[in-house]
C-alpha cells in the first residue's frame, strides 16, 4: 500500500516520556529543565509563608503542595555554585529570577525575558526565586537549557546577555481555519523573525550552528507545518502542556520529548486544547563530552583541572554577603553587568 497523502511518519524518529528530572537533550544541547511551581504568597524574608516541616531542606525536589525549595533554605533557588565550560539559557515565563554572580554582577528577570550566561572559564553565580508578593500566590514557571561550548570556547571569559521580554520576537501564523500558531524565536530564526544576537562566543553565534530555541503555543485545533532545517542538524520538540498533538501524521501523548528529523517539514495538528512545546535545535558540536556536576569539558584531566582552578581561585570569589542573595522588593527588573552599566527593559 502506499503512503496516505500528507502522512510523514519518518519524520519522528524517537517518542520519549518527558519524566518529573531534566529531559533528554541531542548534541549541541547538554540538559533542559522545566521548573513548574505553584508557590503560596511570600514572607518578609521572600520565602514562602508557608510550613517547611516534611521537606528536605537543601535538596527539596519532591514537588510537595506543587513547588519546591530546591537547594535553597530560605527563598527557593539555586545558592551559589560554579559553571565552567558551557552555557546556561534560562527562560523564565512567569515569576522572577534574582542573579548575583562572582563577577559582582547582577539582574533581575522574569515575566518572559531571557538570561543566557556563557560561563566558559568558569563563574559563580546564585539564582533565586524572590516570592515579593505577601497578599497573592507566587508561581514560577521557567525553562534552563545547558548549551554546550566546543573545545576552542570552553575557556572564555564568562559573560550574560538579557534577553528582554519585549526585544524577544513572535511569529504567529493562522491555519485555513484561522487557528494560530505563536511561536516565540528566542534564538535562531522563523522565515523573517529573528531573535536577538546570542552571546558572541556562543555556539550559536556560529553561523553554520543552525541553533533555535522557540515556544510554540497552538490554539484548540490549530494546524501549523514546522519548516525544515538543514540537514545534520538535531531538533527535539517538548510537549510539556496540552493533550492531544499529532506530529508527522502520528499521534503523541502528552507529556513526551519528540526527537524529529530535522532536514523535512513536520505537519502538527492539535488536539482540542492549547498546547505548549518547547524547541531545541543545533548542529552538534561532535566533540567529547566529560561532565561532573557542574563542569563540562572534553577530558577527565580538564574536570580534574577545573576542581583544582575552582579551589584556587573559586572563579573570582563571592562578593556578595550570603550565597543565596536577593534584591530589594521595590527593584524592578535590571541587569548590572562586571563593567558596572545597568541596563533596564524599555
Amino acid at each position: 500500500m502506499g503512503q496516505q497523502q500528507g502522512v510523514q511518519p519518518e519524520a519522528v524518529i524517537r517518542v520519549d516520556p518527558l519524566g518529573m528530572g531534566p529531559w533528554r537533550t541531542p548534541d549541541p544541547f547538554l540538559f533542559c529543565v522545566h521548573h513548574d511551581d505553584r508557590y503560596p504568597a511570600g514572607n518578609e524574608r521572600f520565602g514562602p509563608a508557608a510550613p517547611l516541616t516534611g521537606r528536605d531542606i537543601g535538596q527539596d525536589f519532591g514537588g510537595r503542595d506543587g513547588w519546591n525549595m530546591y537547594h535553597g533554605t530560605v527563598v527557593p533557588g539555586f545558592p551559589q555554585h560554579p559553571h565552567r565550560g558551557f552555557e546556561t539559557v534560562t527562560i523564565v515565563r512567569n515569576g522572577l529570577i534574582d542573579h548575583s554572580d562572582s563577577l559582582g554582577a547582577a539582574a533581575r528577570f522574569g515575566g518572559g525575558d531571557v538570561q543566557w550566561l556563557t560561563a566558559g572559564s568558569g563563574i559563580n553565580h546564585s539564582e533565586m526565586f524572590p516570592l515579593l508578593r505577601s497578599d497573592t500566590p507566587n508561581p514560577l514557571e521557567l525553562f534552563q537549557i545547558w548549551l554546550n561550548l566546543p573545545r576552542a570556547s570552553k575557556h572564555v571569559e564568562p559573560h550574560f546577555s538579557m534577553l528582554w521580554n519585549q526585544t524577544i520576537p513572535r511569529h504567529v501564523a493562522k491555519d485555513a481555519a484561522g487557528r494560530a500558531t505563536e511561536v516565540t524565536v528566542v534564538a535562531g530564526r522563523l522565515d523573517d523573525v529573528k531573535a536577538p544576537p546570542p552571546p558572541p562566543k556562543s555556539w550559536a553565534a556560529h553561523a553554520d550552528a543552525d541553533v533555535a530555541i522557540w515556544t510554540l503555543k497552538l490554539e484548540p485545533g490549530a494546524r501549523w507545518t514546522l519548516p525544515a532545517a538543514a540537514k545534520g542538524t538535531h531538533r527535539m520538540l517538548y510537549f510539556f502542556r496540552g493533550s492531544a498533538l499529532r506530529v508527522g501524521g502520528r499521534d503523541i501523548p502528552p507529556s513526551r520529548a519528540i526527537e524529529l528529523r530535522a532536514d523535512v517539514d513536520v505537519a502538527l495538528e492539535n488536539g482540542a486544547d492549547v498546547t505548549e512545546l518547547l524547541m531545541l535545535q543545533g548542529r552538534p558540536i561532535g566533540e567529547p563530552v566529560v561532565q561532573y556536576g557542574p563542569f563540562v569539558m572534553n577530558t577527565r584531566q580538564e574536570i580534574q583541572q577545573a576542581f583544582a582552578d575552582y579551589q584556587r581561585t573559586g572563579f573570582g570569589g563571592w562578593p556578595w554577603p550570603n550565597p543565596d542573595p536577593v534584591h530589594g522588593r521595590e527593584e524592578g527588573r535590571f541587569a548590572r553587568h562586571a563593567d558596572g552599566h545597568i541596563e533596564r527593559p524599555a
